[in-house]
């Protein structure tokens, strides 16, 4: 396994516990929905990259499906950490952090759309070329 899929499976994992975190925070702490809103991202972004990362091995897509998963990590990190901070500072760090993370994570999303797309016709394409080279 390469340094990026498991520095990806452990960030999934990281997002997981700390979207559990945030929930329970949103739940006995403040009640906010911004907090809600980032446990659920947190905890869906989190399962989300192990599945991907699993899927990319599974059809041997490449590293370069790795793209798509680290724009997304930022993302999530961006758009969740503005709610987090806003809630508990009462103002964001970086007004736009918010807005920039949501948009990395549709360009993830739409990243892994395509390139799970492409991938998989480049690897049928491969495969019926195996298949037609020992055909006489």
């Amino acid at each position: 396994m390469s340094r990026s899929a498991a520095l990806l499976l452990f960030l999934a994992g990281l997002f997981g516990a700390l979207g559990v975190a945030t929930a329970a925070a949103a739940a006995h702490v403040a009640n906010d929905t911004r907090l809600q809103t980032a446990a659920l991202f947190l905890m869906l972004h989190g399962a989300a990259l192990f599945g991907a990362v699993g899927t990319t091995r599974s059809f041997r897509l490449g590293r370069i499906m790795h793209w798509p998963m680290w724009i997304m990590v930022v993302g999530v990190i961006l758009f969740c950490g503005d709610l987090v901070i806003r809630v508990k500072a009462g103002a964001s760090l970086l007004p736009v952090a918010a807005p920039i993370g949501g948009s990395l994570i549709i360009l993830g999303w739409l990243g892994l759309a395509f390139g799970t797309a492409l991938g998989g016709v480049a690897t049928k394409s491969k495969e019926k070329g195996a298949v037609q080279e020992t055909v006489p």
